[in-house]
């Protein structure tokens, strides 16, 4: 399905060495016509790191996207009822962020985002990168698989040596993942 004109919020947590890839995949969604919603979780919305201060990373969203970033519960959850998004895509995808979602926990503007725009059965797509992929959250991994209205950026370890838990999507594939999602396809092979 075409990306252009669709409305697809784009959702950051805090695996901050992986955000810049995504934000180069942000920009080529909004070169291809989508009109992109950023929703940043509280740690991306105050922690200053070694790949970026806070502040950089909320301007380089905005700038993107033409838009102020969603950075509260309350922002993010009129995505539901007011049926704001056609995809929410989460990328990077954190392991705690993953986790919540498996389990139903809405204490983030991301997480919150995911439940309002699961309720009217809309296409959420997370792009991971976890620590603890192969270990504490292979479950929750496996879980999601499962669940109805969940899509996976394909993955893959990306140290199997130094960090033999460690998995990351493999951000280059979030647009054909969207394109999938939006015709309620996994796209495949998710496992790389």
């Amino acid at each position: 399905m075409e990306i252009k004109g669709k409305r697809i919020g784009i959702a950051v947590t805090g695996s901050f060495c992986t955000i810049g890839e995504a934000m180069v995949e942000f920009e080529r969604l909004v070169f291809m016509g989508a009109d992109v919603t950023p929703i940043i979780s509280s740690n991306v919305a105050t922690i200053d790191s070694r790949f970026g201060t806070a502040e950089e990373i909320r301007r380089r969203l905005e700038l993107i996207s033409g838009k102020k970033c969603i950075d509260s519960i309350a922002e993010a959850e009129p995505i539901g009822p007011k049926r704001l998004l056609d995809l929410v895509l989460v990328a990077p995808c954190t392991g705690n962020t993953l986790g919540k979602i498996a389990n139903g926990i809405t204490d983030t503007p991301v997480t919150m985002a995911v439940k309002a725009h699961l309720r009217n059965q809309m296409p959420v797509v997370l792009a991971i990168a976890t620590n603890d992929g192969l270990a504490g959250n292979a479950r929750n991994i496996g879980s999601l698989l499962n669940t109805k209205n969940i899509y996976f950026v394909p993955f893959g370890q990306d140290d199997a040596i130094k960090k033999p838990a460690s998995l990351v999507a493999k951000f280059r594939m979030i647009v054909p993942a969207i394109e999938h999602a939006l015709e309620g396809k996994q796209i495949e092979p998710v496992l790389m």
